[in-house]
């Protein structure tokens, strides 16, 4: 079984939830990393977003990422198809095309060249269909123990396509709440083959990526207020910054939520919320009332996007707060999650 990565209060170290995507990292970043990059940043106070734009030239959208997923194999994929991947959702998640991808890899001591190479392929074969090439890298190795095998740090630039300009500071009162396809499936399927516990023929990862879903929604331009994809902390922890970015109240219909039944299943089994597992191939998008028909006809018309469905609203209520609305009709507070259920996701 997974151990608890939650903390005890007051300890005075780094803890496995510090990298989950909730609260901790939340408290990781705003005690310790931003307040020391600040004199650098190109910008501070603002949310804080999948990529930014370059100083400059806002046109211009840039994202760094590490990848330290263990194991490095899961149904449906491995760390250099989620290496890519989750680059490219980045980008697109602040409306921009992906341009050029660089890759460093961190490789251990005593990792089978056989299972490197199955990688690498992989990385570079998901690079190629996603049309995106890789134009620079590094390599390093460490000692036996100290990388767990691979660890694979990316940087992607893309342009911002014209009209869009997501962010998670953008939602606004009254607009749809749509999701682009099923819950859990990513988080599921890794712990299933980590814990060998039985269900991983069920349940494969959706890592895939989702710029071209961001190109058929680019017609609508600035209806599309805010695009996030659901990763660690699951989508919870991206409704839960949405809200709190952009001041709005939150509200979400249990009966629309798309969780495949193999999921919900393992989350009953293991005692875990599908709403804060991570996804590593779909998003939600805040858009305009006026267009939410038409951008779920513009997402289901490609394959990633075939599942899309509208699952809440922009409601009146206390800002920064996200509410589920129960089968029986009753309200529930949907709160950032604290710590990683499952760690080592991403």
């Amino acid at each position: 079984m997974t151990t608890c990565p939650l903390p005890s209060t007051g300890d005075d170290r780094v803890l496995l939830g510090h990298g989950a995507g909730g609260r901790l990292s939340a408290e990781l970043l705003e005690a310790h990393v931003l307040p020391a990059l600040a004199p650098a940043a190109a910008a501070t106070g603002g949310p804080l977003e999948d990529a930014a734009p370059l100083p400059g030239d806002d046109t211009l959208v840039m994202t760094t990422d590490a990848f330290v997923v263990s194991p490095l194999f899961f149904p449906g994929g491995d760390i250099g198809t989620l290496a890519v991947n989750g680059t490219v959702n980045d980008l697109a998640m602040r409306g921009a095309r992906p341009l050029a991808l660089t890759v460093a890899l961190i490789i251990e001591e005593g990792l089978d060249f056989a299972r490197l190479d199955t990688i690498l392929a992989s990385l570079g074969k998901t690079a190629a269909e996603a049309g995106v090439p890789v134009v620079a890298g590094d390599t390093k190795v460490v000692g036996r123990g100290q990388a767990d095998g691979l660890f694979i740090t990316t940087t992607g630039i893309g342009r911002r396509l014209p009209g869009l300009n997501p962010s998670a500071a953008r939602a606004r009162p009254g607009d749809a709440v749509l999701l682009s396809g099923p819950l859990g499936a990513h988080g599921t399927a890794v712990l299933s083959v980590r814990d060998n516990l039985g269900f991983a023929s069920d349940i494969t990862s959706d890592t895939r990526p989702l710029h071209r879903l961001v190109d058929a929604l680019a017609p609508l331009g600035a209806h599309v207020h805010t695009l996030r994809d659901p990763t660690r902390g699951g989508l919870a922890a991206s409704l839960n910054e949405i809200a709190r970015d952009s001041r709005v109240h939150v509200s979400i219909d249990e009966t629309a939520l798309p969780v495949p039944e193999p999921v919900a299943g393992a989350c009953d089994l293991l005692g875990l919320d599908p709403l804060t597992v991570a996804n590593e191939g779909c998003m939600v998008a805040f858009v305009a009332p006026e267009s939410a028909d038409e951008a779920l006809g513009l997402m289901r018309a490609l394959p990633e996007g075939r599942h899309a469905t509208r699952i809440g609203d922009v409601t009146d209520g206390p800002a920064g707060r996200v509410v589920l609305r129960t089968l029986i009709g009753a309200q529930r507070l949907i709160d950032m999650p604290l710590g990683e259920q499952l760690p080592r996701i991403c």
